[in-house]
């Protein structure tokens, strides 16, 4: 592959070497390992996850089972599985759906928008603590949670088990969520949140329910009332969960008596929302925010806005990538929101690999990076009952865990 340089001054060998490698490394990940054909949305070119964690496309998997349902050999770390045992690679697709159909190429690069130099650099006071997970342990993480009555952390990934639960000093504690068919396995998380009774509760894509566990892993209850689509979701302080459907374009609030397994009420509070995602509720105020993803024509693909409600569901503030284009020079596309103690609504944002503080919503828009440097593809974000920010990097497969 060539790599053509931006006009300009002539650079050392050495920096476009290095400029050449990154590129490649950015345009390998829009691309089969095996035959090299950049992925798509759907048909053969869809990404499939493998259930080691390596990534083909539909058409090599196909390809590399052959007819019937003969296992297939992983080409990489020759571990062997089913075709039926593959699933769609959701951080990828989403990744194409921010790149649109002109992603790649040189476009993948100014996408992602690197950082560096002293711009790159966190805030004073704010450092990488720990980092958790990594490929092997989580394979392509969906969503987080973190328990403010234990301090635990809940990861929502693409294992055999789908729930990976972390202590607070960063062990494994339990890996639970069978992939499978019965009632209470979970077929494909898409989100995952921990109530303030800590009872762990996770969207499931694959047969568009809430499936909710006790922290050791047993199911105790699974919603499947007309759902389209649930996505994200959130805890309220009082154990109430606040989930989306994105298909449907609503907002609503689950009420269950956990212990018993009882569901109580599911009721929609919002309706007329844009394909929303991401949720979080302010454990204060218990103001909710929403991240919708709007599509749009020609070949950027779409944007995002985040939407603020006060506890009473009344709209209070929004913003959408071209307004916050007009404080920040640079595409916004906003996967994943959070408050932080103070009221603040926090979000990570997949083209400059960054989490960027808004503002409180009477401050709408603000631009304030909390950390742009080391993170690869952000998709999580949580704050634990010390502080502590932590970012789910889907990217490399890991959980990030900041504190001042």
């Amino acid at each position: 592959r060539q790599h053509r340089s931006a006009p300009g001054s002539p650079q050392p060998a050495s920096a476009r070497r290095g400029m050449a490698a990154e590129n490649e490394a950015e345009l390998s990940l829009l691309e089969c390992r095996v035959c090299f054909e950049r992925y798509g949305p759907g048909g053969q070119r869809r990404p499939r996850n493998l259930p080691c964690g390596h990534v083909l496309c539909q058409a090599c998997v196909g390809a590399l089972s052959g007819s019937g349902s003969r296992g297939l050999e992983c080409p990489f770390c020759r571990r062997a599985c089913r075709a039926a045992e593959t699933s769609d690679c959701l951080p990828l697709l989403q990744l194409l759906e921010v790149l649109g159909p002109a992603g790649g190429g040189g476009g993948v690069p100014s996408a992602l928008g690197r950082s560096g130099g002293a711009e790159g650099q966190l805030p004073a006071g704010l450092g990488l603590r720990l980092a958790l997970g990594g490929w092997g342990s989580l394979v392509n993480p969906t969503g987080v949670a973190a328990c403010r009555r234990s301090g635990r952390l809940a990861v929502a990934h693409d294992g055999k088990k789908r729930i990976h639960v972390f202590g607070p000093s960063g062990g494994c504690l339990w890996r639970f969520g069978e992939r499978g068919d019965a009632g209470n396995d979970v077929k494909y998380p898409l989100d995952v949140t921990v109530t303030s009774d800590g009872y762990v509760a996770v969207t499931d894509g694959g047969d568009r329910s809430v499936k909710a566990f006790d922290f050791e892993g047993r199911g105790v209850l699974a919603v499947r009332e007309g759902f389209r689509l649930p996505w994200g979701l959130d805890a309220t302080p009082e154990g109430e969960v606040i989930l989306t459907d994105s298909e449907a374009g609503a907002l609503y609030r689950l009420t269950a008596d956990f212990k018993t397994g009882r569901l109580k009420k599911c009721r929609m509070i919002r309706s007329q929302l844009v394909s929303p995602r991401g949720v979080a509720v302010c454990q204060t105020s218990g103001a909710v925010a929403v991240i919708e993803h709007l599509k749009a024509q020609g070949p950027n693909g779409g944007s995002t806005r985040v939407k603020i409600f006060s506890a009473e569901m009344e709209l209070v503030g929004q913003v959408d990538s071209f307004g916050l284009n007009l404080v920040f020079p640079s595409r916004i596309y906003a996967t994943a929101v959070a408050f932080d103690k103070e009221g603040r609504v926090i979000v990570t944002d997949v083209c400059s690999q960054a989490v960027i503080c808004l503002g409180n919503p009477k401050e709408f828009p603000i631009f304030n990076p909390l950390i742009s440097h080391g993170l690869s593809y952000p998709v999580g974000l949580t704050y634990t009952a010390n502080d502590s920010l932590v970012v789910l990097d889907s990217g490399d497969h890991s959980v990030k865990i900041y504190s001042s």
